[in-house]
């Protein structure tokens, strides 16, 4: 059996303070690859402290976080950094997009300090925008673009690095209904190429797109 690309165990993280701050409380999660998973909740309900211990830009207090089968929570720094780069992708509410950059510029930006080889950059971001639809946009700037294309632009950038999991945060909170359906309709053709994606949202209609949901509610994590 191939590894889980997520697999929390007994995950918590406490946060100092009288008294102290439970923001996540024994979580238990396993993503299995190409899963397309929704994680709900309200706010403060420990979503955005779930989302920072996936994407690993934070550590739990305590638990195990294995990531395609590789143990974070024993990493240095620049071990996570290193993993994070290699293994996920994230996409964010707001795009991030440079705007006196083209969209091909800001889809090789993922790589600045990247360890693959600068003369193929242009090319492998050529082929992340022909993968999201975005061919005929490569030397636009980002202000004519709508707000759907700027979004792929941004998924494309974080396809640069082919992750393994595509971290997505709120991704559609931007988007009007029109476009919402579009990013969610590519996540769909991701989704059916391998990747594996988890997005954090409040949005039902994004969640039910998914194929598995579950809710945090005051750090508790719960299957739908």
């Amino acid at each position: 059996m191939p590894e889980p690309v997520i697999a929390l165990e007994a995950v918590c993280r406490q946060f100092p303070a009288d008294p102290p701050v439970h923001a996540l409380a024994k979580v238990d999660l396993r993503v299995e690859p190409s899963d397309y998973l929704a994680i709900a909740g309200p706010s403060g309900s420990g979503k955005s402290t779930l989302l920072n211990i996936l994407g690993l830009l934070d550590t739990p207090t305590s638990g195990s976080y294995r990531l395609d089968g590789i143990e974070t929570t024993t990493l240095r720094d620049g071990g996570r950094t290193k993993l994070r780069g290699s293994r996920i992708g994230f996409v964010f509410q707001s795009f991030h997009l440079l705007s006196h950059r083209s969209v091909v510029e800001n889809v090789m930006l993922a790589e600045v300090y990247g360890r693959h080889e600068r003369r193929t950059r242009k090319e492998r971001a050529l082929r992340a925008l022909d993968q999201v639809g975005m061919s005929h946009r490569v030397d636009f700037l980002p202000d004519r673009l709508s707000g759907g294309e700027r979004q792929r632009c941004a998924i494309a950038r974080a396809l640069m690095g082919t992750p393994s999991l595509l971290l997505c945060d709120e991704p559609t909170g931007n988007l009007d209904s029109r476009n919402t359906a579009a990013v969610l309709d590519l996540f769909d053709d991701l989704r059916a190429q391998g990747l594996t994606i988890v997005v954090i949202t409040h949005e039902d209609e994004v969640g039910a797109r998914a194929d598995r949901r579950v809710r945090i509610t005051d750090g508790l994590l719960t299957e739908e």
